[in-house]
């Protein structure tokens, strides 16, 4: 509108989802009479990187503490005519907007700061934000629409170990995926690792023996999404080497890692295993599959 004056403003914010939910702040009645709900997040101080004034917003607005991604989608809306601080201006708003996620243990939401434009911090599940149940800003539909989870390729390597009809397995502790399933030992290879390394450096952290690493014996891949345990959305995709390998006879297996993703390993009856009387990961069914296959049908 003409002659009206002009008040440009940047803010930043996150999209954080957790299990169906979506982390958002209820404005204030002095910015709007009527319920709605927005992304946290709120405008940049100056000089301040928006990456910082995301998290800064966060922290005030549902006293979180959050983690951003590196990369964000720009949102542009000009308002003229809208009300700001009791008079009519000629705004323009940009909106940063981040990949964000909390600690899968972080406590409820709840605001912290006082006399500020938000007055409620919630989980809302996604599905009453896209059907309209929960009133929110247009731009929390834009941002969900284009949002997409961050994508995980991860390289592992597993062992697999057998003596007098037993299998070696590690139990994942509370810090890794499926917590509580057992597994092969093994895990990811690290950048510049032969995967035969990395195998034998599993095995001596998970279980604290020395391991020979044989041959191949089966690739598997999983694919799946979900919060990751740093609380992160992801789009997982999994590739895991199985390699046949043997320990010392008198080799007794104990987790030598503290504070790790396992927290016990164990000899058990491979009858146990197949007849599924143990929860186990896929990758553990894939090898037993394998081993029964003759030699020349592997692959």
């Amino acid at each position: 509108m003409v002659g009206l004056p002009q008040r440009q403003r940047v803010a930043a914010y996150a999209v954080i989802l957790r299990d169906g939910d979506i982390l958002l702040s209820r404005l204030a009645a002095s910015v709007t009479p009527d319920e709605l709900w927005t992304l946290p997040g709120g405008g940049l101080d100056h000089g301040e990187d928006p990456r910082d004034a995301v998290v800064r917003e966060i922290r005030e607005e549902t006293g979180l503490e959050a983690t951003v991604g590196e990369t964000a989608r720009v949102y542009s809306a000009h308002l003229p005519g809208v009300w700001r601080e009791g008079r009519r201006v000629d705004a323009h708003a940009l909106r940063i907007v981040y990949d964000g996620w909390v600690p899968v243990d972080a406590p409820a939401p709840r605001v912290l700061e006082v006399g500020g434009s938000t007055v409620e911090a919630a989980w809302k599940p996604v599905s009453a934000v896209l059907d309209g149940s929960v009133p929110v800003a247009a731009m929390v539909l834009e941002a969900l629409a284009d949002h997409r989870p961050s994508q995980l390729q991860r390289l592992a390597a597993y062992a697999f170990v057998t003596r007098d009809a037993e299998l070696l397995l590690t139990r994942i502790s509370p810090r890794g995926h499926h917590s509580g399933s057992w597994t092969l030992p093994g895990g990811g290879v690290e950048h510049g690792e032969s995967p035969r390394s990395a195998v034998v450096r599993e095995v001596r952290e998970e279980c604290g023996v020395e391991a020979a690493i044989g041959e191949l014996l089966t690739v598997h891949d999983v694919h799946f999404e979900g919060t990751a345990p740093s609380g992160r959305r992801e789009d997982f995709h999994g590739v895991h080497l199985v390699f046949e390998a043997t320990i010392p006879e008198d080799a007794e297996p104990r987790v030598a890692e503290t504070g790790g993703t396992t927290d016990a390993v164990a000899w058990v009856p491979l009858t146990t295993v197949e007849a599924g009387d143990l929860p186990v990961l896929d990758v553990v069914t894939e090898a037993l599959r394998a081993v029964a296959q003759p030699r020349s049908r592997r692959g």
